[in-house]
């Protein structure tokens, strides 16, 4: 009997506000818009609506007056309730959706309390296997042909501190927890119905509420993290902070706020230090092509789980140092590649027509129609050095323009439409007309043209680079073209790139005959910027959410299966012999039962995928986190 005691006295029960917290609106607010439809001053009507239901949530009208106010002003019957529930059921809070499983896993300690109807709340209730003698809600009273015509008055919900009276009825043994947004719900714990109140922000933020909770949650992941209990997403994504620099498409900004995700946007890139005073509760980095993600930095980062490179190049990144502390990055290497072989080519079609000292001119007021030097494109032959996504492309649209296409790349990329690979970069220097660079910035690549190079070009051919600024030594392309050995050249990268539009840029390119600067605009399309953004923002919250590493730049890349009913443990480590052994000794020991393991490598470190079916102590993170060699251990469920 006494252990029995103390087991009941432990019990927990969860008591959740059903309006803007199990649901994204106040449901009245629908049915008075299904009900309205059609009404001259429906709008209207429902500015009203909505100001009492605020009025009311925060506690400057009591309950029975704003639920009197809120149904005069509009009639409906059971085909609006029918409709409304179809509606609500498209308009569940994304977090206690994906959280399903907890309430069919927890029915019996789950109760829905809300002073709406339970002509609608009951079928979105049944969906989450929530008992209907849990949903304590008003019921409407309805005459033969379906008209509402009331409510019932003796509903305790139907009065003021009704909440608190309804649950204070269970007479509920154990510890009871009210999660909701409005006062209603803070007078359950208030009148000593309830030991903890959560204010719900994931919908609807209320100071007046926020002010009376014991805590305040942006989702109820983080509820179920508070408790300890098994939850769809592991790290709440309200406790995770994402810095995102240098004007990073404003889709990435609102696809984590949409998961509610701590944000902080900053339009230029940082400095070292500048980045290094942000760091320090930072989970995840977004950044383009001008921040350096150094050593100190990452130093600065304890947080950090991963840096998101929105951009095609990881280069600005500290790979190693960023695999060697357990933080992946990654990169969009396809997203932005039409977008750069586009401006390739329009950039090779005003080289050879001598666009740009013609507008130049015209700026200026001088009139000079000439065909001097000004080309066709047609028959000439494109060099492309680098095959990969965005030589590929562009080759295709080079040949549609006429073009004969011949290509050098260290890698064996499988040859696209006529295009022909050279047996050397000497070979395709000799053979064309115009050269184009999409290499990546690789230390090897540093300086690959130079003087030489320059020299090996046909007279009057013209070159691009929009890959690294660092794989030309500028000042050897400004003398080619000062003897007039190359007749032109367009550059999208330079060596040294602002920050900020503050700094005056500075290059020996500038002034020079048929030169085309363009300030790394290569991926700068609208396209282009929100493919990356929709693409990266997801892999990295997949990262966080699954441990998925496919198509990092630094670590093993592992395309998990998705997991259920099961706990995920990561493990990173130094790839030394024996670390794998070490992992499933403590599972062993820990008596977890494994369903699945997955590991990769690279020559530096491991990362092992154990996932175990049985509940765990947490002396298994404590054992996993003291194997030798360990890097990070993070745990999913």
């Amino acid at each position: 009997m006494k252990a029995g005691k103390k087991a009941a006295a432990r019990k927990r029960y969860f008591v959740i506000d059903f309006d803007s917290t199990f649901v994204r609106d106040e449901a009245m607010e629908i049915l008075a818009a299904i009900a309205l439809a059609g009404h001259p001053k429906k709008n209207e009507i429902r500015r009203k609506i909505a100001a009492i239901t605020k009025a009311g949530m925060e506690g400057r009208l009591s309950f029975s007056e704003s639920l009197e106010k809120r149904l005069s002003l509009f009639s409906a019957n059971s085909a609006h309730l029918k409709e409304t529930a179809q509606v609500l059921k498209s308009r569940i809070t994304p977090s206690i959706a994906r959280n399903r499983e907890f309430f069919k896993n927890n029915r019996e300690c789950v109760y829905l309390v809300s002073g709406g109807f339970r002509e609608y709340i009951l079928p979105i209730a049944r969906e989450f296997g929530i008992l209907p003698s849990h949903v304590l809600a008003n019921s409407f009273r309805v005459d033969k042909n379906g008209a509402i015509t009331g409510i019932d008055r003796k509903n305790p919900l139907a009065q003021n501190g009704g909440k608190a009276r309804a649950v204070a009825a269970l007479k509920l043994k154990g510890e009871v927890i009210v999660v909701g947004d409005g006062i209603t719900d803070y007078e359950i714990k208030e009148r000593h119905g309830a030991s903890t109140f959560f204010a719900f922000v994931e919908n609807a933020a209320r100071p007046p509420v926020m002010e009376k909770a014991d805590r305040v949650i942006g989702s109820f992941d983080e509820l179920l993290y508070h408790y300890g209990l098994p939850r769809a997403v592991f790290y709440p994504h309200g406790r995770l902070k994402v810095l995102l620099l240098e004007k990073i498409h404003p889709l990435a900004e609102a696809y984590f706020a949409q998961l509610g995700c701590q944000l902080k946007i900053v339009p230029e890139a940082l400095s070292e230090a500048a980045l290094i005073e942000e760091m320090s509760d930072v989970a995840i980095l977004g950044i383009r092509s001008g921040t350096h993600v150094t050593k100190r930095v990452l130093d600065a980062a304890p947080r950090l789980l991963a840096v998101g490179a929105f951009c095609i190049g990881t280069n600005q990144v500290d790979l190693r140092t960023s695999a060697q502390k357990g933080i992946a990055v990654f990169n969009a290497p396809y997203a932005n590649g039409r977008s750069v072989s586009e401006l390739a080519m329009g950039l090779i079609v005003a080289l050879s027509r001598r666009i740009g000292d013609h507008n130049t001119n015209l700026h200026n007021g001088i009139w000079n129609k000439s065909a001097k030097d000004s080309r066709e494109i047609r028959g000439k032959t494109l060099g492309i050095v680098g095959y990969g996504n965005i030589g590929s492309q562009l080759s295709v649209i080079a040949e549609g323009m006429g073009m004969q296409v011949c290509f050098h790349d260290v890698s064996d990329r499988p040859v696209i439409g006529n295009a022909r690979r050279t047996t050397s970069l000497q070979e395709l220097l000799e053979r064309s007309d115009v050269v184009t660079l999409h290499l990546d910035g690789r230390p090897q690549n540093r300086n690959l043209f130079g003087d030489r190079e320059f020299a090996a070009m046909k007279q009057g051919a013209s070159f691009l680079n929009l890959s690294r600024g660092s794989v030309v030594d500028v000042a050897a392309l400004a003398r080619a073209l000062e003897r007039r050995h190359l007749g032109g050249a367009a550059l999208d990268v330079f060596p040294d790139e602002p920050r900020s539009s503050s700094p005056a840029f500075r290059s020996p390119l500038q002034g020079l005959s048929n030169v085309i600067l363009t300030p790394h605009i290569g991926g700068s399309t609208e396209e282009a910027q929100e493919t990356i953004a929709r693409y990266l923002s997801a892999k990295l919250m997949n990262f966080i959410d699954t441990g998925d590493t496919a198509l990092s730049v630094n670590f093993p890349n592992l395309q998990l299966p998705a997991f259920k009913g099961a706990h995920r443990f990561i493990h990173v480590h130094r790839n030394v012999p024996g670390v794998l052994a070490h992992v499933n000794t403590v599972m062993s020991n820990n008596k977890a039962n494994i369903v699945g393991q997955y590991l990769g490598t690279t020559a530096e470190i491991g990362y092992a995928i154990t996932d175990a079916n049985t509940k765990h102590e947490s002396r298994v993170i404590e054992e996993l986190n003291a194997i030798p060699d360990t890097i990070r251990v993070r745990t999913l469920y």
